[in-house]
């Protein structure tokens, strides 16, 4: 027997009167709407302007199956010797005679977003990184070639351009300093090759640090963002890219990441007018303030960027800032961390004489200082990526004249262990926090970009071995890289 349902006509009213204030709430901004009734006619909105972006590689391989770098396929036992340098080595060749290298292609799909009518689609650079081909395919099924206008390695973004017969169908930029934790978000794009998917879901956090390199200022959603997602938008309600999809965590589900529109917007009017992006350079490495070293240098509270060295004869240095200063303002702007100084640094003008207040022996200061360019083998900042501390476990930094004092070494050069993560790969490995390494695989480091240029040639699984300084004595000490 089927319950009857009874329903007051006081009730039916606020029914009615719900769903008519649904339907109006899309004519108001996002800010002042309530729930959403259905995300349909936005997603109707947008996603004629989301493409699918494929590439082609050309991949060279030696024989068995080798590639002309010369690593082991992964299909083969390990310990098996390496056939390719085999055959380099006695037969003269890369594959040695009569045993051309084989060619094949490997194709890739991604995302994008068309951001002008005149053809210029916004995506990752590890999406179109390397390609020898690139085609970017309409929602309606149509193909056109694609060119790189420019890319960004530093903050992964790649800016595209096709012709067409008509203008194209884009999206506006949002703000997304306006974003809040809890906003609506949509992302548009093309996960395991299923084309104009749209997730929906919040904006989880902002500002997030994962490690993909020195800029990183992350929105998290958990909207689901899937292989191939990657160049798609982040979406807003009022329609407007607030963010580039860009990395997940692999070992979670639910966590995605995009780069934040307002840093996407900056890079793209470079990449656009130059075909790369030219950064400002302070000069300085810098380090987290802790709450002990907040107490140490007379701060109230653990804030701004701690000058652990200035470069000789850059911009810093020749405005006046010395190692011990803690930046907490920049042009205008408060630095609340040292993850922050970079990108605000990164985003000015080269040649622009900007003010730097800083916290000198508990008393502010104000200096002058004219940016200088910043060149690609320099770094913005002075850690380790928040991958390769995980993966080591332990954190480093250079090595001062103030700590070589403080740690009693009778060193000068070195890198200072300031944290060991118990039970990582550095603890296992009997090393401590104020232990300074001086040489990485029999190499003399000074500074981290050395450690990292070393530490990128080691395979997972070997050992890398050092040589340590603690107190007045030196050892030898192997750490093994996990193999993930």
């Amino acid at each position: 027997m089927t319950p009857k349902i009874m329903l007051r006509r006081g009730a039916a009213c606020g029914v009615a009167l719900l769903v008519l204030a649904a339907l109006l709430s899309w004519s108001l901004p996002a800010a002042a709407r309530g729930p959403v009734a259905s995300f349909a006619p936005l997603v109707e909105r947008v996603t004629p302007a989301v493409v699918n972006i494929r590439t082609v590689r050309t991949i060279q391989e030696g024989p068995f199956g080798f590639g002309m770098g010369g690593r082991q396929h992964p299909g083969l036992p390990k310990g098996m010797p390496d056939l390719h340098e085999f055959f380099r080595r006695f037969f003269g060749g890369p594959q040695g005679p009569g045993v051309p290298p084989r060619k094949f292609k490997r194709r890739a799909l991604g995302s994008g977003v068309i951001v002008d009518p005149e053809g210029y689609v916004l995506t990752n650079n590890h999406v179109v990184a390397g390609a020898d081909e690139i085609v970017v395919v309409l929602k309606g099924g149509d193909e056109l070639k694609a060119k790189v206008v420019g890319r960004d390695k530093k903050t992964d973004l790649a800016l595209l351009k096709v012709q067409a017969d008509d203008d194209l169908p884009y999206l506006e930029f949002g703000d997304s300093d306006q974003l809040r934790v809890g906003d609506w978000v949509l992302a548009v794009g093309n996960p395991f090759g299923l084309e104009n998917t749209v997730t929906a879901g919040i904006v989880s956090a902002k500002g997030r640090v994962i490690g993909a390199g020195p800029y990183d200022d992350f929105i998290q959603t958990d909207a689901s963002i899937n292989p191939g997602n990657s160049g798609g938008p982040l979406i807003d309600l009022d329609g407007k890219v607030v963010g580039i999809n860009t990395a997940i965590v692999a070992q979670g589900q639910g966590i995605g990441f995009a780069i934040p529109i307002n840093l996407a917007r900056q890079v793209m009017v470079q990449l656009k007018e130059h075909g790369k992006v030219v950064r400002g350079w302070l000069g300085v490495y810098i380090q987290p303030v802790t709450r002990e070293l907040a107490r140490k240098f007379d701060l109230d509270k653990a804030k701004g960027a701690l000058v652990a060295d200035v470069v000789a004869g850059g911009p810093a240095e020749k405005a006046g800032i010395k190692r011990g200063d803690v930046i907490v303002e920049f042009d205008g702007h408060e630095v609340k961390d040292s993850h922050s100084l970079p990108r605000l640094v990164a985003g000015t003008q080269v040649g622009k004489e900007v003010e730097v207040k800083v916290i000198r022996k508990g008393r502010p200061r104000t200096f002058t200082v004219t940016l200088g360019r910043l060149k690609e083998e320099q770094q913005a900042g002075g850690s380790l990526p928040a991958s390769e501390k995980q993966r080591l476990g332990m954190t480093l930094q250079k090595l001062t004249p103030e700590l070589a004092q403080q740690l009693k070494v009778p060193v000068k050069e070195g890198l200072v262990i300031t944290a060991v993560v118990p039970g990582g790969p550095a603890d296992e490995a009997g090393l401590r926090r104020g232990d300074v390494i001086l040489e990485v695989a029999q190499q003399k480091v000074s500074n981290l970009d050395q450690f990292k240029r070393i530490l990128s040639k080691v395979k997972p699984g070997e050992g890398l071995l050092l040589l340590v300084q603690r107190g007045e004595n030196t050892h030898f000490v192997v750490i093994k890289i996990p193999k993930s």
